[in-house]
Order: C-alpha cells, then structure tokens, then sequence
C-alpha cells in the first residue's frame, strides 16, 4: 500500500508538473528577468520647458510618462483656451517639468542607455536601482534624431544586460519589455515581433523593431530582450489614439543605439549623414512605371536645393537601388544607411533613372546643421581632382580624431602620377615641401606650383611617411 501512495503521490507530483512547466518553444522568461532585471533602471526627471498654445497632433507617442495620458499638455490646453478667450496669439511660458522613464545599466561603471525625450529639459535625473539605491546621474549627450540619450552614475561592479543582433531577430520571435509604465517600477511584460525596419510617418530615420509587447508611459529607455534575454531594442514610443497601449509598440535598434552611444561618449554628441532627399516605398504601380523588375530600393521624392543629394546630381523619380554596394529593399534602408554614416563621408550610389542603371557619388552633409553650410563650403568639401591625380577634402571631425592630428587633408582617391609614387587613398596629406596642408586651396596651390619634385608627408594609419613625388 505504501508504494501504491508512493507510485499516486510521484503521479500526482508529475501531473502538477507537466501543468505548469511552460510549453517547448517558449522562452524563460523567468530566467531572463531574473537574470537581466537588476540591470533594468527607473528614471525620474525635472525641469523646465518652454510651453505655448500651438502643440503637435496626430503623432506618435513616447512612452514616457508626462502631461495627462491623453497626448494633450494640460498647460499647453490652458494657453489655448485663454488664447481664444482673450485674443493674442504665441502665447507661451516657462512650466516645470517632471516625468518617469526606463533605462538600462550597459556597462559595470555606471554606463546607462535611455531615449533622449525621457531626459529632454531636464535639469535633475534621478537613477533608481532595483536594490533602492539612487544616484543623481549624468547627462553626457542626447540625439533627438534617433532618440538616444546616455547617462552616466558614479558607482562600480553594477549588473550589466547582454546585447543581442537586431538582425537575427524574426518576425515573429518572442521578445519580453521591462520598464516602469505609470512609475511601477520593474514591470514585465512580453509579446513578439510585429515588424522590422518600420518607418514612422513622422519621416524620422529610424528603422523601428514594432511589438504587441505592452508599452505604456513609463516604458521608454527600458531595454527589449529577445528570447535568449540579450537586449535588441530600446522601447520608445507607441502608436495610440489614447494615450495608453494598444497593440503597436516601436524600439529603437540597438546597434544604431550603441553608434550613437559611441559618439556620445567620445564627444558629448551623436554627428549624422544628411542626404537632403525625401524618399517613399516603391509599390508594385510604381515598380511598373519605373520598369524595375520588382518593387524595391527608394524613391526619390524631392531633393533639396544645396544638399550633398542635389551636388552628386539625384533627381526626383530615381530609385537608389545600391549604397556601396549594399541592396535597398526598402526607403527605410536608405535612411539607416544615410543615418549611420559620417558627415562628410563619401558614399557609392546605384541609382535607376529613366529604366537604366548609372552610378553617383555623394558627400554627405552634417543631419544637425544640413543647411548651415554656405555654397563655398560645399565647394571645400568636394574632394579636389586633379592635383597631379589626387582627390583631397577637409577632414570631417571623426576622422581628425581616429587620425590623431588636427589637420591635414583626407585623399579619397588617387591616380596617375600620385599612384605611381604609392599614395593611397585613406592617407592624410599633412603638408607639401615641408609647408603644412591646412586646406585644399593650399594644396592646389602647392601642387601646381610648377616645382617638378615634391615631398609629400602623409599620415597613413599611426605612421608618418614621405612620398616623393615627380611632377612630370
């Protein structure tokens, strides 16, 4: 009898098991959070910002937690309606600012990723740990463009979350939220991959990763795991008419966060290709009318005057099909291409124009001050050719700094005489015959100066070189 009570007991044992062991296939969401949660941080801000009567309608929401829930300012409600009370127009003024955010801990010392609305006036930001501790954090830069914000608190041996390839990631797939909807801090919620590569109808450069994982005003800057509980996303906003979740959720890529991060970190600021075009989807219709053999790559809408775009000679109604090589399936590519590459970085593309293939190179300009610079800059940021068949331009501010010198002039290309001699391209001409090259005016100068024999010094890599050069 007694091993009959046994033989129930272990059955029972095994029923009760086999009802609350999770299904194969599913992830541990247990594990991850249990694993990765410490590492998950709560924000709180204050501030002051500038507030008037006029607001943005019909947007996308950050899932940071300000104003009502509603997407309406309360005081920017208030300003309206004594607006239309008392007449005037532009009525504006200073309001406090306190808001909840989400972020998450990516390096042992105090390295910690959010959105940059969640940090946006701030003046104090407040980091709550899961163990209660706080500390008064750090901004060290923010880009609205991509909606990153880094942070910085003074403490060590901190719990750290894994990164994961947003690339790997299917539709589909699993993925698990952590965050502080409504300031409950540390809340878990999951769903999966509703899409990748989404682009937003605000015309921001940001290929979305689109959930159903709940998000709520709170959540923006917690970290987005996928099922192996590396984090693949930063969640950023939602696509609600009331404010709250309603199934369409939206991350940040966290390769494109971690590039931003890297900036921030080496300078305070996050720099970005410019292109200066609109592009749109290519749909089936279009495919036809352009007689492409299916629909992809970006349509090219409008191109802006003075832009690195219109330089390189892009028109509206191509379709840039390649960059360096890369394919374009979608327009949402060519914006993260454009977005992670460098001002004033030189890029190949394949463009098809009136049912044939051709090749353009464009320069890109800076994403933070595109029309800033003045028709004579632009001119100096074309690389010069034919200086005895080098190509030259000013160095863009990463490149001085990956160089570690202050000047000089980047070579993009060479050819002819400066080939033969062994230039390259990706050398810096630091100066002519012992003259320093400041600018390609300088080198032009000095190149076609009627001298048959020339000592080029060049920075290639960590090294310093001369390379001599015959004239003719």
């Amino acid at each position: 009898m007694r091993a009959l009570a046994a033989l129930l007991m272990l059955a029972a044992a095994g029923a009760s098991f086999a009802e609350t062991a999770p299904p194969a296939g599913l992830p541990d969401f247990t594990r991850i959070t249990q694993q990765y949660g410490p590492a998950v941080v709560n924000i709180s801000v204050s501030g002051t910002r500038q507030v008037s009567a006029g607001g943005d309608q019909g947007k996308a929401v950050p899932s940071s937690d300000e104003g009502d829930g509603d997407g309406a300012d309360p005081m920017q409600l208030f300003l309206r309606r004594f607006q239309q009370q008392f007449g005037g127009s532009g009525a504006s003024m200073q309001v406090p600012v306190r808001g909840l955010g989400s972020g998450f801990i990516v390096s042992e010392d105090g390295l910690i990723l959010t959105n940059a609305h969640v940090v946006a006036d701030a003046q104090e930001v407040i980091v709550k740990l899961t163990d209660r501790r706080e500390f008064r954090a750090r901004v060290l830069g923010s880009d609205a463009k991509t909606d990153i914000a880094v942070l910085k608190i003074a403490a060590t041996q901190l719990p750290v979350v894994a990164i994961g390839s947003p690339a790997e990631l299917k539709v589909g797939e699993w993925v698990l939220a952590i965050g502080s909807p409504f300031g409950f801090e540390n809340s878990v919620s999951a769903g999966v991959v509703s899409a990748k590569g989404r682009a937003l109808h605000d015309g921001g450069a940001v290929p979305f990763l689109q959930t159903d994982a709940a998000i709520n005003p709170g959540n923006s800057g917690g970290p987005l795991f996928n099922a192996r509980g590396q984090v693949v996303g930063i969640n950023s906003m939602i696509y609600s008419r009331s404010g709250g979740y309603q199934g369409l959720s939206f991350a940040v890529p966290i390769d494109l966060a971690l590039k931003v991060q890297g900036q921030i970190v080496a300078s305070g600021h996050a720099a970005h290709g410019w292109l200066g075009v609109s592009v749109q989807e290519v749909d089936q219709t279009l495919a036809d009318a352009f007689k492409l053999m299916r629909p992809m790559g970006a349509l090219v809408s409008d191109v802006q005057a003075g832009s690195g775009g219109a330089a390189a000679g892009l028109r509206s109604g191509d379709v840039i099909l390649q960059v360096d090589g890369a394919t374009v399936n979608a327009a949402s590519d060519l914006s993260l291409m454009v977005t992670l590459a460098a001002p004033g970085q030189r890029l190949a593309l394949d463009v098809w124009r009136e049912a044939q293939a051709l090749k353009l190179t464009v320069w890109l300009d800076d994403a933070n001050r595109p029309a800033s610079k003045t028709a004579a800059e632009r001119a100096a940021a074309q690389p010069a050719a034919g200086l005895l068949g080098l190509a030259l331009r000013p160095m863009t501010a990463g490149e001085r700094g990956a160089s570690g010198t202050g000047a000089g002039l980047m070579v993009d290309a060479v050819s002819g005489a400066s080939k033969l001699a062994g230039m390259l391209p990706g050398d810096v001409l630091l100066a002519v015959n012992g003259r320093p090259m400041a600018s390609v005016e300088q080198a032009r100068s000095a190149l076609a100066g009627g001298q048959r024999s020339l000592a080029l010094l060049v920075q290639r890599g960590s090294e310093k070189l001369f390379v001599a050069l015959r004239s003719s």
